[in-house]
């Protein structure tokens, strides 16, 4: 194969330090920007460098968001006393689409996992027990982490220390089995989150 001109062997390269992205998706994705008019290739170019410049934290759920508190937090609408306990952003945006969840998130930002050197000190656990014992603590808090050997050792940790502040008006529950063992929620379509969610059960 001929050598490629260096701006398009730089750009296959960025692209395959994407997660799931092969060197052959990587040349496909290059050929195609490379194919699009330049006004197209310079919006792409922008959206990618202001990546991250309005992004904040929400102070109450750590999703992210443009303004703290984030969108969900600030509705008056949202159901305060149930809480859905989330690893990631990506997980709130597919828990979100589900028509019958009124409630807020808290997002860990991970889970726990030793042989990557991370502990519940490294996630927003503790902000979490903060929330469930301020006064108005919530009804219930829905552990919906991953179904993965981290993902449950998470929930059950979470769980234990709820537990250990004995708030018996508190219901922990934990998504039902709709999801496989292994399986991301972002990645999961609405039907089977929906069942998950109707399946949660006290953990």
């Amino acid at each position: 194969m001929p050598l490629l001109p260096k701006s398009v062997q730089n750009l296959i390269n960025e692209f395959a330090k994407l997660p799931g992205i092969g060197q052959k998706t990587a040349q496909r994705l290059t050929f195609y920007l490379l194919k699009q008019p330049l006004l197209e290739r310079e919006i792409f170019s922008k959206a990618a460098a202001g990546l991250g410049s309005d992004i904040t934290y929400c102070s109450v759920c750590h999703n992210m968001a443009e303004k703290d508190p984030c969108k969900i937090c600030a509705d008056p609408k949202r159901d305060k006393n149930l809480i859905c306990v989330v690893e990631d952003p990506l997980d709130v945006v597919a828990m979100d689409q589900l028509a019958d969840f009124n409630g807020v998130y808290h997002v860990l930002g991970g889970a726990i996992s030793p042989l990557e050197g991370i502990g519940p000190d490294n996630l927003k656990v503790a902000e979490l027990l903060a929330r469930v014992s301020q006064d108005r603590v919530p009804k219930e808090i829905i552990l919906a982490t991953n179904p993965s050997l981290e993902g449950e050792a998470t929930a059950m940790y979470i769980a234990k220390k709820i537990r250990e502040k004995d708030l018996p008006h508190v219901r922990v529950t934990r998504i039902g089995r709709g999801l496989p063992m292994g399986a991301d929620l972002e990645y999961a379509d609405e039907y089977t989150l929906s069942k998950a969610l109707e399946g949660r059960r006290e953990y």
